[in-house]
């Protein structure tokens, strides 16, 4: 399921494959896209940039496109897609093979070099710079971790507002912050040892403050190139636990009857929120008094696991 890091991943790969570059061809089974295209036709433009903002891909064209006769000055394009559960774009290289069935071809952009496609992509749309900045779902975007302008403190206090939301559901919420889906929101509620159902407005600024540092820190570092915990990126293969063992990369997600990574309680799993989110937690890492201790005993779980089960 794609999330922030996902599509800040795949918007990486296209800016270095496409901008600079002009467009030879493009092509989409979506009659809005087709429609603009014929009316300021994206051949001979260039792309400028290809960007993430939360969970939305943006691809820029310039304004003027390249001819032989003339370069004519048009109305400067961005091209905004959302993936929602199974959307996808893709590199090739000219007559290369794709690895996907030409059916669920959603939009294809050329350049000599390269050639973009976007698998079963539910949501794409043609935008002035100024109508984009205007549109719902930009505008009302909260701070997004993986930008350079996040502000820490602008997503507490979103995440604060929202106190009759259970703690999952305001995470989810991509008006308080950006990128987060339903894997980040069961491992960073872990490692924050909040338990999800707990409404935001029992929670202190302390408990907001962690979560949001902990969101920054894994989505940050499935980003990161070259990370010293070993996080792959380039496989797509999200990490939480900076674990290298493919089987041991996620806290709790997924995890449902297993042994919890600290303190050896099953995982326990149940579907939340008004779209039935699946949601993953530790009942006695994170207890419905959100402390990270066992009640009965007061002590750390997890100092009662060997070293090879404790939090690395």
């Amino acid at each position: 399921m794609p999330e922030g890091d996902t599509i800040f991943r795949a918007a990486r790969t296209l800016h270095r494959a496409l901008a600079g570059r002009t467009v030879t061809r493009f092509e989409s089974v979506f009659p809005a896209l087709s429609r603009v295209d014929v009316d300021e036709p994206l051949a001979g433009r260039t792309v400028d940039r290809v960007e993430a903002r939360g969970k939305h891909l943006l691809m820029w064209f310039s304004g003027r496109r390249v001819s032989p006769v003339a370069s004519a000055k048009e109305t400067p394009l961005v091209l905004r897609t959302h993936m929602r559960m199974n959307g996808s774009w893709h590199i090739y290289r000219p007559q290369e093979r794709w690895r996907r069935p030409h059916r669920d071809m959603r939009i294809l952009l050329e350049t000599a070099e390269f050639h973009a496609v976007g698998f079963n992509v539910p949501v794409a749309e043609f935008l002035t710079p100024d109508a984009l900045e205007r549109s719902q779902p930009i505008k009302d975007l909260g701070p997004d971790p993986l930008a350079d302008d996040f502000r820490h403190d602008d997503a507490v206090a979103r995440i604060l507002a929202r106190a009759d939301l259970e703690v999952s559901d305001a995470l989810l919420d991509q008006r308080a912050i950006a990128g987060i889906g339903n894997v980040y929101k069961s491992e960073v509620l872990f490692a924050s040892r909040i338990n999800p159902f707990v409404k935001v407005g029992m929670l202190g600024s302390a408990d907001v403050q962690r979560i949001v540092a902990a969101a920054t820190k894994f989505m940050r570092a499935n980003v990161s190139e070259r990370s010293p915990a070993g996080i792959e990126t380039y496989r797509g293969l999200r990490r939480t636990t900076g674990r290298a063992d493919p089987g041991a990369r996620l806290w709790v997600y997924g995890r449902a009857g297993k042994p919890c990574r600290r303190c050896g309680t099953a995982i326990s799993y149940r579907r939340q929120g008004p779209h039935a989110r699946s949601t993953y937690w530790c009942p006695r890492c994170q207890p419905p008094n959100r402390a990270g201790v066992d009640e009965a005993s007061g002590a750390d779980p997890q100092k009662n696991r060997a070293p090879s089960e404790r939090t690395r």
